[in-house]
């Protein structure tokens, strides 16, 4: 594994942080047992990439460099 990307692209990272929410939740009386994790973490990856290309186009386009 030489390839390297950000923590937050990570599944694994997501799904633990999923299971540690939920877990907390269910501690703090929320009714969890409804949801279904591996949906889950997919709809926050999908926010999370929407996020960072909106974070992208943003600051492409407050830039005050060129690229190249």
């Amino acid at each position: 594994m030489k390839a390297i990307k950000p923590w937050y692209f990570s599944r694994t990272i997501w799904a633990s942080i999923i299971t540690v929410v939920t877990g907390a939740a269910g501690v703090a009386g929320l009714p969890v047992e409804a949801t279904h994790g591996a949906l889950l973490t997919d709809t926050l990856l999908q926010g999370v990439s929407a996020i960072s290309g909106l974070i992208a186009i943003l600051g492409r386009l407050s830039a005050k460099d060129r690229i190249g």
